[in-house]
């Protein structure tokens, strides 16, 4: 797969003598067929239409089915009466994060046209939503969801092109860690890093809003304590990789999956069986499911120990990360910085580590080679116009982004005014890149910067709140053109900005409460509220 790259806009005539979905239909193929060539999202022939009245591929507009801040169950309520594609894309739990490589609705349609056969790419959404592109896939498969397939579709084929080199999940290129910084003061709860990479010597360039897809290892410790569980060793050839290579790098060791737990089952038998079986079907029948990765799983099960080849079939491919880049071409040519919450927490008396967030925290020593691509942005960067006003919302790790707007806009001298808006935990501990905004703001090129801190004074205080203080003010914005931004968690922040706004709307714009809601869906529609969520 290569990175998603927005087809040009066809557009059949309603006078054409088409009915709706057929026009959708021919609308996508054409936009398809005349896009660039992406691996796993082919342009689509006339005979891989899905078949069945009214069936229709998903698409990402005005998709409330599709909103990441729902839980899933309420997503695919929502959904029951939408079309095949269209309910995978609600099984999925993040809103075109690039992840998978595609875009949500291309990865939806591939996998009901059956021109993908991993359904597993959508990480965000972990085993829940995998485990509904199951059931859905099993379903629309039995019911002939998409079109039969051609007797010469079950001869050999040959292997699909990779994508460019270093802009796809599948043809990463190696580039050089520089180096790490601590962002957090001491007193802070978080461990956050600046991260610098040399891109020297690839083909990677990049914009503003892109992100970066990293390859990690797993720590060598939690490799070696699941080999030892194992009774395995270490230096077993697998393939052309020792056990340990493979556990390192090729292997997740997080969450533990389904097919680990059914290989279980298979090992053991009486209550322990019941038990491997139920959380192999998705059940919790010792309420601790959402805390078993895969040592944890055979710790629970310490009867069943299979063979050390058998073992790493039953386990996920380590997936890569995303990171949205916090540096501009501009500003710093030939690199690129990220910035990153190292992820340790303690459960049971097990240290657990994120995987890539420590990998980049303390493992990588400088001047490493580590695999890296480019995740083009999808509808999140800055407007075309430089004499554009721009408001940013990005509490924490969130900032990222818009560390690199506003890096962008002071190398180009854009005329435009910059807002940020930023808050994090404790100002002294936890106020990231300080000097370096408050220069920005010293020569005028931050022309305002709104902060908030959740943990210094007895209230808590959220960047919204900031928001609804500086309610007149950011209305006159809005009213003169600027283009929003948010950046951060779904489920809570970028929810509670989007009220933020139908308040000030509500308030200072005179709107009534469905007018409040439909000033925001149009600042939506025409691309001036644009959103890095995760």
């Amino acid at each position: 797969m290569s990175e998603h790259v927005t087809p040009p806009l066809v557009l059949i005539p309603e006078t054409a003598p088409f009915d709706p979905d057929q026009r959708a239909w021919l609308s996508g193929y054409f936009a398809a067929l005349l896009g660039p060539a992406v691996e796993g999202a082919t342009a689509l022939a006339p005979g891989d239409a899905p078949a069945g009245a009214g069936a229709k591929l998903a698409d990402n507009d005005d998709a409330p089915w599709h909103d990441p801040s729902l839980p899933l169950p309420e997503r695919m309520d929502m959904a029951k009466d939408r079309p095949e594609a269209q309910k995978l894309m609600a099984a999925m739990a993040q809103q075109d994060c690039g992840q998978c490589g595609y875009n949500c609705a291309d990865y939806a349609n591939a996998i009901f046209l059956k021109n993908e056969e991993r359904l597993n790419l959508c990480q965000p959404g972990g085993k829940d939503t995998l485990r509904m592109l199951k059931k859905l896939d099993e379903e629309f498969g039995a019911a002939g969801g998409a079109a039969p397939k051609k007797a010469e579709d079950d001869a050999p084929k040959a292997a699909v092109a990779l994508g460019p080199l270093g802009f796809c999940r599948e043809n990463p290129v190696e580039a050089t860690f520089v180096s790490r910084t601590r962002l957090n003061a001491p007193g802070g709860e978080k461990e956050t890093w600046h991260v610098e990479i040399d891109l020297t010597g690839t083909p990677i360039e990049y914009v503003v809003g892109d992100s970066l897809g990293l390859f990690p290892a797993n720590a060598p410790a939690l490799v070696d304590a699941v080999i030892a569980e194992l009774g395995a060793r270490p230096e077993r050839r697998i393939g052309a990789k020792t056990l340990r290579d493979r556990l390192l790098t090729d292997y997740a060791l997080g969450g533990a999956p389904d097919g680990l737990y059914q290989l279980l089952s298979l090992l053991t038998s009486g209550e322990a069986r019941k038990k491997a079986q139920a959380l192999a079907a998705g059940e919790d029948p010792d309420g601790d499911a959402a805390h078993l990765d895969v040592l944890g799983a055979l710790h629970k099960f310490p009867g069943a120990r299979p063979d050390a080849e058998v073992f790493l079939e039953a386990l996920d491919e380590l997936q890569p990360r995303l990171y949205s880049i916090s540096s501009s071409p501009k500003a710093d040519p030939g690199r690129v910085s990220l910035t990153v919450d190292a992820v340790r927490y303690s459960h049971r008396s097990r240290l657990r580590l994120g995987v890539a967030s420590t990998h980049l925290g303390e493992r990588i020593p400088e001047g490493m080679k580590v695999r890296v691509y480019l995740q083009k942005a999808h509808g999140f960067a800055l407007p075309d116009d430089l004499s554009k006003d721009v408001i940013m919302v990005g509490p924490g790790t969130g900032i990222a982004p818009f560390r690199a707007f506003l890096r962008e806009r002071d190398a180009t001298q854009a005329p435009g005014r910059n807002w940020l808006f930023y808050g994090h935990q404790k100002q002294a501990s936890d106020f990231f890149y300080k000097d370096e905004l408050n220069g920005l703001k010293d020569r005028k090129r931050l022309t305002r910067l709104s902060l908030a801190w959740s943990r210094d004074g007895a209230e808590k205080t959220y960047v919204q709140d900031r928001m609804r203080e500086n309610g007149a003010e950011l209305w006159k914005w809005l009213e003169g053109g600027a283009h929003f931004y948010v950046c951060g968690d779904a489920k809570r922040m970028a929810k509670d900005v989007e009220r933020a706004i139908i308040d000030v709307a509500s308030q200072h714009g005179g709107k009534n409460p469905d007018e409040a809601v439909a000033y925001l869906a149009h600042l939506k529609k025409t691309g001036r509220y644009q959103a890095d969520v995760y």
